[in-house]
């Protein structure tokens, strides 16, 4: 426990952006397990998956899809004040894209935030 990455104080709430909802909480539990599994060797600050309130079109089996956007986080940082996005390797960025599309049912669609902070904030509320 004392090892993990810092975790936001309102926990997974600060992960779900609008409505919290059981649905979204297994959604964004889903999706930072993808993350944590791809992640767990960065020497980064912090990192998690945060779930969009909109929804995004996708395709799947040939068919427009309207699902869930998962943004991911991932910061350098000394204190928490001020972060700057880590540089990940876009291998590693594609291949999470795949795992969270193919393993977080409802997902069509990821991003990587590269914003510093500030303006940006690390958690999404």
């Amino acid at each position: 426990m004392f090892n993990r990455i810092p975790f936001p104080g309102p926990a997974l709430a600060a992960r779900i952006i609008g409505e919290i909802t059981a649905e979204k909480l297994e959604t964004v539990r889903k999706a930072t397990v993808v993350v944590e599994r791809n992640l767990k060797d960065v020497k980064a600050f912090q990192y998690m998956a945060i779930l969009h309130n909109d929804r995004v079109t996708g395709m799947r089996n040939g068919k427009r899809d309207f699902g869930q956007q998962i943004e991911i986080r991932c910061w350098d940082s000394i204190d928490a004040r001020t972060a700057t996005p880590t540089s990940l390797p876009f291998e590693t960025l594609e291949k999470m894209a795949k795992e969270m599309v193919d393993e977080v049912p409802g997902v069509v669609s990821v991003t990587y935030n590269i914003t510093c902070k500030p303006p940006s904030t690390i958690e999404a509320i």
